[in-house]
């Protein structure tokens, strides 16, 4: 449980305001399905089904996940899928317009993400940590399960984790 732990505290501690932990519940899942409907295409495979970079970019990140910790990798793999599905559909349904809508929630995601580190007063995570850009969305997903009283003893671990890092230093109101 160490590993999981580790990196959802460290990620935790980029995240303790709660306005920022609201911004990013809505735009971490923006980002994770923009980047879904960007590489929905081209379809690389059809038969049985089809497998285009969307596929194979989700597959990898649900590798990682179940690396960390299975029960968490399980969840991850059924959302990244929806996320698939959703996103071959809608890629189908508007191939024209595709990339525009992709690119237009990406924008908005990362326009939230920012706001909530304003209200932080931290930067990202992923400035110090290029590996936090996977994380954010397994955090979320876990924060979501914490509240639903799953996981409990990844739960205090992770806030034992997260009450041992210094706190960073707030920034001065103008």
């Amino acid at each position: 449980m160490s590993r999981i732990a580790d990196h959802l505290a460290n990620y935790a501690a980029y995240h303790r305001d709660g306005r920022n932990v609201a911004t990013h519940m809505l735009g971490i899942p923006l980002i994770v399905l923009a980047i879904q409907l960007l590489l929905a295409r081209p379809v690389l495979m059809d038969d049985p089904a089809p497998v285009t970079p969307a596929l194979a970019v989700s597959a990898m990140a649900v590798w990682y996940y179940l690396w960390l910790d299975l029960r968490l990798g399980l969840v991850m793999a059924v959302l990244l899928s929806l996320g698939v599905v959703l996103t071959e559909a809608v890629a189908a349904a508007f191939p024209a317009s595709r990339i525009v809508l992709a690119v237009g929630v990406f924008v908005v995601g990362w326009v939230l993400q920012f706001i909530g580190h304003w209200f932080e007063g931290r930067k990202p995570a992923f400035f110090d940590e290029l590996v936090s850009l996977l994380i954010g969305p397994l955090f979320i997903v876990a924060e979501v399960l914490f509240a639903l009283g799953l996981f409990p003893a990844l739960k205090q671990a992770v806030a034992q984790r997260t009450a041992a890092q210094q706190p960073p230093a707030r920034r001065q109101a103008a």
